[in-house]
């Protein structure tokens, strides 16, 4: 039986916890008396439970994060009731911050704030070794040198590389300082030693690795670590090969552009992260990016290399209107990027979001994930709105599966009077007619808002839809609502549904299938990825 557990509720089974082999890696000669045991927020606290008390540790770690915080305060209120002698230590970004408002701290023997991969390993030793009879409850681990850390790497075994997301940090911190997100309070960008990093890349992609995800919050912040990098999976390229980035979007410069261009299409993909257009919005969080180099990097990436775009924007945000929030959206389908993710605003333990609540009336859920509920800008009516749209947007939008259908919702337009923030685009007390559904003449936002207005009102929920049925709503709504003619629309649906190739074309689409073969995209990539690949041109 093991000494020491580390455990954490992943988000998904697919997700292989970082945090936990960092900790692990760093344990040193109590490695051999630690085991790791992961589960996912689906499961039921009281079987995780036995699974834990199953090993029998003396110490338990807990990771506790936003999107686990609920379950894994049910899961230790049945350890302590059961296991009264565990010694149980909580760490994570949740429980770094205000201590005082949180149950969960009662229920813990100690808690370490910041990153503890070298002060869980020492409160061990401590615990283990009874040196220190009482150690402090509160423990503010100091910064840690990232030189000095053990690499967490070969604690991937070959499950989590053949079946389950692989994270990689070549730095650590953020030179940001928007006030929505944690790492606007981390200490500045810390560099990892690159000759021992891009060795470890190495030793995992000998072992079979072929997707690594960056976790790093500005991959393109230093020049020379990113050639160096880029440099290192060019010359490893396959047809497996696949790198996700987090980047800065308005830094890209010439000689990052010219490795970038080598790429094969799909191998990768980076995160960049908008969240608003709004320059008030922006000054207000204080978010500093410059739009027109962004343009121009979107531009030239969609133009001159076939790296997967995944942009964000935040809905909720102090100031921000429906009326600037659908510019912002069009303002991003503007440029091109195969995946806007619309998140809605959380109010992050920590972080200083909260200095605006007054002025703006910020109202935030009490439980996780604290996503806004009104603002003075927008009520709680227009907010579950756009809570719907962000819900609809990302199953039809960003799925990849109606690349050439969906933007005809909005290239076809028959009413330039609506607006967006008026009650003619769906506003669920006027019923409108389908005229006054269609969105502002080129507006995907007002588009998209309608529909999922219309699917709103038919009972339709943003999950759980299937395949056929998703082709279903949308012929509905574009050719029998919103009056786009089916022999338009119909071709149109028919390609997209066989573009993966798919064969089971259902029968009402068949009179608008062509006699072209369906189409195979490769295997070798991420399914949603893969299925961006060839988007036709928007209309």
């Amino acid at each position: 039986m093991p000494d020491i557990v580390l455990s954490t509720l992943n988000a998904k089974y697919l997700h292989a916890s970082f945090g936990l082999r960092c900790l692990m890696a760093n344990l040193g000669e109590l490695q051999s008396r630690a085991k790791i045991l992961e589960f996912d927020i689906n499961q039921r606290p009281l079987e995780i439970a036995e699974a834990l008390l199953e090993a029998a540790p003396k110490i338990l770690g807990l990771g506790v994060y936003v999107w686990n915080a609920g379950p894994t305060l049910e899961l230790l209120g049945i350890l302590r009731r059961l296991r009264p002698d565990l010694k149980i230590v909580l760490g994570g970004p949740e429980v770094s911050y205000e201590w005082d408002q949180q149950p969960i701290i009662g229920l813990a023997d100690h808690v370490i704030t910041g990153e503890a991969d070298l002060a869980f390993a020492s409160l061990c030793r401590n615990l283990l070794s009874g040196t220190d009879p009482r150690p402090p409850k509160l423990i503010a681990a100091p910064v840690p040198d990232v030189a000095a850390l053990a690499s967490p790497y070969e604690l991937y075994d070959a499950r989590d590389l053949e079946h389950r997301v692989v994270y990689v940090e070549a730095s650590r911190g953020c030179p940001f300082t928007c006030e929505f997100c944690l790492s606007s309070l981390e200490i500045p960008v810390r560099q990892f030693p690159l000759d021992d990093f891009l060795a470890a890349m190495q030793r995992l992609h000998d072992r079979g690795l072929r997707r690594f995800k960056f976790v790093d919050r500005t991959f393109n912040l230093n020049l020379a670590t990113s050639r160096r990098i880029l440099e290192f999976f060019l010359d490893r390229l396959s047809p497996e090969l696949f790198v996700h980035f987090e980047m800065i979007p308005d830094r890209l410069p010439a000689e990052l552009r010219e490795l970038i261009a080598r790429f094969p299409a799909g191998t990768l993909q980076f995160e960049v992260g908008i969240q608003t257009f709004d320059r008030q919005v922006e000054a207000r969080i204080s978010r500093r990016q410059n739009h027109d180099r962004l343009a121009d990097n979107f531009q030239w990436l969609r133009q001159h290399s076939g790296v997967h775009l995944h942009a964000d924007l935040i809905v909720g945000l102090p100031g921000e209107t429906l009326e600037s929030f659908g510019q912002g959206f069009d303002r991003l389908i503007g440029l091109g990027p195969q995946e806007i993710q619309v998140g809605i605003l959380k109010r992050l333990r920590g972080t200083p979001i909260i200095r605006h609540d007054a002025e703006w009336q910020m109202v935030y859920n009490p439980h996780p994930p604290y996503e806004v509920l009104s603002t003075r800008t927008l009520d709680f009516a227009t907010l579950a709105r756009l809570r719907r749209f962000a819900k609809f947007w990302d199953l039809f939008g960003n799925s990849g599966n109606f690349l050439e259908s969906l933007p005809m919702l909005w290239a076809s337009v028959r009413n330039p009077e609506s607006t967006v923030s008026g009650t003619k685009i769906g506003d669920p007390q006027t019923e409108p007619s389908a005229c006054e559904q269609s969105s502002t003449v080129g507006s995907a936002f007002g588009a998209i808002l309608a529909w999922s207005d219309w699917l709103h009102a038919q009972g339709v929920k943003g999950h759980g839809i299937a395949l056929p049925r998703q082709y279903e709503l949308l012929w509905r709504w574009s050719v029998e609502t919103s009056g786009i003619p089916a022999e338009i629309f119909g071709p149109a649906l028919a390609r997209d549904y066989r573009r993966p190739g798919r064969a089971d074309l259902p029968t009402w689409l068949v009179p608008f299938a062509g006699a072209e073969a369906a189409l195979r995209r490769p295997a070798r990539l991420p399914r949603r990825q893969s299925r961006h690949l060839g988007a036709p041109t928007q209309p």
